[in-house]
């Protein structure tokens, strides 16, 4: 295993860290937010929904573009930086139809970054270090997910615990810091390809890729919007501070088992790590269902995060180990998030309307009956 990682990974860990910092502060409120506005449950399905769909629907064109154009900085910037657009906005906003505007566009940037930056961190590794260089990114971007939460209840204890449109212009300091951060990432060329290979469409992929895809885009459908956690908490009778503590101290989970959990699957390999991934968010998910105690949500949100430790990193390493191809790996990484983003709008759609008119402990339910699902389909891969 390498000493240090490479100062270009290194960078986008950093500039993710940041802008997970001000996207964090702004999403576990939002559902407090909505309906504080008068959103409902299924509502505010539809706007994750839409919102995760508008990014997800162009993640293949820019992972294909960053490929084609072979310039993957370009897209990663001009990602960050749409997204710091969107967010300014965000703090004269007082209807939901109008946060779900914003929102939609915010996501706009993610689905243009996302692919390319994937692709660019995919560049500097090789097959024996790249859980380690993934999980050092996803560490990086949680503990930007723990600032964030903490920063915002500092705001919200400072000027008042209902003050969400102050929340959202703070939120946009280090979203600007990460815009300027990208800047002084370096692009790596792309290896030549022999002749035969450049012939080849990017999108024949092989069956193995696409089975995996079908496996991660299924387990999706019941990975519904951490709104909906959010809001079960606030139903068991925690106050938005604690809820923010909780998201922080399942992200200091995910942050410090991002690393290790990286490093074991170069391992043991990147399947076995995702299938324990699965099997955990399985569990835990059942445990949010099955809870009726506040209290049993201090282990609840960690083990979450174990979940995510696991599998995140691990799922977009798995994407180069099965696309050999560089001059192909953005369009690969932009199908991967096209599949995975694309079901947000289903799932939390169906979560919504299971929140809202069935039950709010429905949607953990379907969540770990998928996961379950997934975690034996993912056998065959």
């Amino acid at each position: 295993m390498p000493k240090k990682i490479n100062k270009n990974v290194a960078i986008l860990g950093f500039v993710s860290f940041l802008n997970d910092a001000s996207s964090e502060m702004i999403v576990r409120v939002l559902p407090l937010f909505l309906e504080s506005i008068g959103a409902g449950g299924a509502f505010i399905g539809v706007i994750e929904g839409i919102a995760g769909s508008t990014a997800s629907l162009l993640k293949i064109f820019f992972g294909y573009f960053s490929d084609k154009f072979k310039n993957r900085k370009f897209f990663a910037f001009l990602g960050y930086a749409e997204s710091t657009l969107a967010k300014c906005f965000l703090p004269f906003v007082h209807t939901p139809i109008g946060v779900l505007w914003v929102r939609s566009f915010e996501r706009v940037g993610k689905g243009i970054r996302t692919a390319p930056r994937d692709a660019l961190i995919s560049s500097y590794t090789t097959k024996a270090n790249r859980g380690l260089y993934f999980g050092f990114h996803r560490a990086l971007d949680t503990f930007g997910a723990v600032a964030g939460p903490l920063l915002g209840m500092w705001v919200l204890h400072k000027f008042g615990a209902t003050q969400y449109s102050t929340l959202f212009k703070f939120a946009l300091i280090p979203a600007i810091l990460a815009v300027i951060l990208v800047l002084f990432v370096k692009e790596k060329k792309f290896r030549e390809e022999i002749k035969k290979e450049r012939q080849k469409s990017k999108f024949k992929l092989g069956r193995k890729f696409y089975y995996y895809i079908f496996v991660v885009t299924l387990f999706t459908i019941g990975n519904s919007s951490d709104a909906f956690i959010t809001m079960y908490a606030g139903t068991l009778g925690m106050l938005s501070i604690t809820i923010l503590l909780l998201w922080a101290i399942h992200n200091i989970t995910y942050g410090l088992l991002s690393v290790p959990f990286g490093v074991l699957s170069d391992k043991i390999g990147r399947k076995p790590t995702i299938i324990i991934g699965y099997a955990i968010y399985g569990i835990s998910y059942l445990g949010f269902a099955l809870t009726k105690s506040a209290s049993f949500l201090y282990f609840l949100f960690p083990l979450y995060g174990v979940y995510y430790a696991f599998a995140e990193g691990a799922q977009k390493a798995f994407v180069s180990d099965l696309v050999e191809r560089e001059d192909a790996r953005g369009t690969a990484y932009g199908i991967y998030n096209f599949g995975v983003g694309i079901m947000a709008f289903p799932a939390s759609l169906i979560a919504g309307i299971l929140y809202q008119y069935v039950s709010p402990r429905m949607p953990f339910y379907f969540g770990g009956l998928m996961a379950t699902v997934s975690t034996i389909l993912m056998l065959f891969v």
